[in-house]
């Protein structure tokens, strides 16, 4: 009997082991790929090259967070597509809205933001000019700073290109997941910056962490269209050659 029950134990412990080395041998054998479109397993300076040439090819994308630029903070939802933009930035001091379509560019703000625009010394809220301003689509003239300094923020490739261009040389980090989408994070290189791409479908950029608490931008809604329709005419000023330093 006692020989029997150990014969019994040794055959369990036997077929336990068995199992568990099949299992662990499963486990081993999955394919961390199996699913995905298969960019994970190329290496790091070729799913950047992907992911940017998927962000360019693409006709539409919204593009969400914050970006530091030369010192001023800007949180930012712009919705971006080949031929225009439409969207909010906010700064510190105030938040307006931007329209482009083609070239013709539109910033709605308060009157207070022109104010401050049309002075070096903003005056109160409610001058002339600036009341006229406020809460209108204000149809920026091409020539004026304004222009200059907003609209890059309604041009998807030159955007982008600032965003995703090479920082140096990336290197695979961890995968994981954003919005229940499967990814794959590109991290180092000089500019110290954190990719997190797509390995699902299309390889589109997903989120980018800049390096030196530089901001946090979410890329989303890849191809989805942009409604790029005017305002309504009462609601434009057309302010002429130039808006700022004038008046």
């Amino acid at each position: 009997m006692t020989g029997s029950r150990r014969t019994g134990r040794a055959a369990l412990a036997g077929a336990v082991c068995a199992a568990l080395a099949a299992a662990l041998a499963g486990c081993a054998g999955e394919d961390p790929d199996a699913g995905t479109n298969g960019v994970g397993k190329l290496p790091a300076a070729t799913i950047e090259a992907k992911a940017r040439a998927a962000a360019e090819q693409a006709g539409t994308v919204r593009l969400s967070g914050k970006v530091v630029s030369q010192d001023r903070t800007y949180q930012l939802d712009m919705r971006l597509a080949k031929d225009g933009a439409r969207g909010e930035l906010t700064t510190k001091d105030s938040a307006f809205q931007l329209l482009r379509i083609d070239t013709a560019l539109y910033l709605k703000a308060d009157a207070g933001f022109w104010a401050g625009e049309k002075s070096e010394k903003a005056t109160p809220p409610g001058g002339t000019a600036a009341a006229k301003l406020g809460g209108k689509y204000v149809k920026v003239p091409a020539t004026d700073p304004v222009y200059k300094r907003f609209s890059g923020f309604t041009d998807k490739k030159m955007l982008l290109a600032s965003l995703l261009g090479p920082h140096g040389t990336p290197a695979t980090g961890d995968r994981g997941t954003l919005d229940g989408v499967r990814t794959i994070r590109l991290t180092g290189g000089a500019g110290g910056n954190s990719l997190d791409v797509s390995l699902e479908g299309e390889p589109y950029p997903l989120r980018l962490r800049r390096a030196g608490g530089a901001g946090e931008v979410r890329l989303g809604d890849w191809g989805k269209p942009v409604d790029l329709q005017p305002p309504a005419q009462d609601q434009i000023v057309d302010y002429g050659k130039q808006i700022a330093g004038s008046g």
